[in-house]
């Protein structure tokens, strides 16, 4: 379980905090101390994300974080930029344990850097600006933040990006947006992926649709198959668009 976000709150104060000395054995999360310590957390991960990204806007990167829920595509997708992107980019992977995905992306040819977060289901600002001290970034025009698989958490954490991109797989099935509306409300792009197995499993696309424009209006949304390059181009065509717009 999460230690930073109140999963576990009471293993979250040795590491970032100790504001909660005082929170009892057993916090709930509808306890105003408990509430009071979460979100003095947030603002100091608030505070470093910013910093975050005035790093990234002083050497002129777009900064993108890359939220879904495990096994949704987003390594894949990005080892497909690797073959199709225009401009140069590098990423800032998390998962607890290994580091099997940074050496994947490594093997593509992309600057690629680890975080392993043990226990934490989630990246917070304090981790990826660590980590951007291992990526060179005068060589770099976009930055991936690739976070920890989880619908969940990661929606709460500012980690000093620009935009936030949220993938939802085919295999999934029809219900992943309406049960987790904190994450798709911070979409910029939601992508619906795995599309080539549309033939093989039901779900409808157009309903999706609509579930994230319920949340989100404005939210742009596009259907990607990492065996389509037409497909991934589109997605890397919002990225340049959106750098552009800078």
């Amino acid at each position: 379980m999460c230690k930073d976000c109140g999963c576990s709150i009471t293993e979250h104060t040795h590491e970032h905090t100790h504001d909660m000395q005082n929170v009892h054995a057993n916090p709930q999360l509808n306890d105003a101390k408990t509430i009071e310590v979460i979100e003095k957390i947030l603002d100091k991960n608030d505070h470093e994300a910013s910093h975050n990204r005035a790093h990234f806007e002083s050497h002129n990167i777009l900064a993108i974080n890359i939220m879904s829920s495990p096994g949704s595509g987003k390594t894949a997708l990005l080892e497909k930029f690797a073959q199709l992107a225009k401009f140069r980019f590098a990423v800032i992977e998390g998962d607890l344990q290994t580091s099997r995905d940074a050496e994947r992306l490594i093997a593509k040819g992309i600057d690629a850097y680890q975080i392993q977060t043990g226990s934490a289901c989630h990246l917070d600002a304090f981790m990826v600006h660590k980590a951007l001290h291992h990526i060179d970034l005068d060589r770099v025009d976009v930055c991936f933040v690739e976070n920890v698989g989880n619908l969940v958490c990661p929606a709460s954490y500012d980690v000093g990006t620009h935009l936030n991109i949220v993938l939802v797989s085919v295999p999934e099935g029809n219900d992943k947006i309406a049960k987790y509306p904190v994450m798709f409300r911070k979409a910029d792009l939601v992508l619906i992926t795995k599309t080539d197995l549309l033939p093989y499993i039901e779900f409808d696309v157009e309903a999706e649709k609509k579930e994230a424009r319920k949340l989100k209006p404005n939210v742009d949304i596009l259907e990607v198959s990492i065996k389509d390059d037409a497909s991934v181009q589109r997605v890397l065509n919002w990225i340049e668009f959106k750098r552009e717009m800078r």
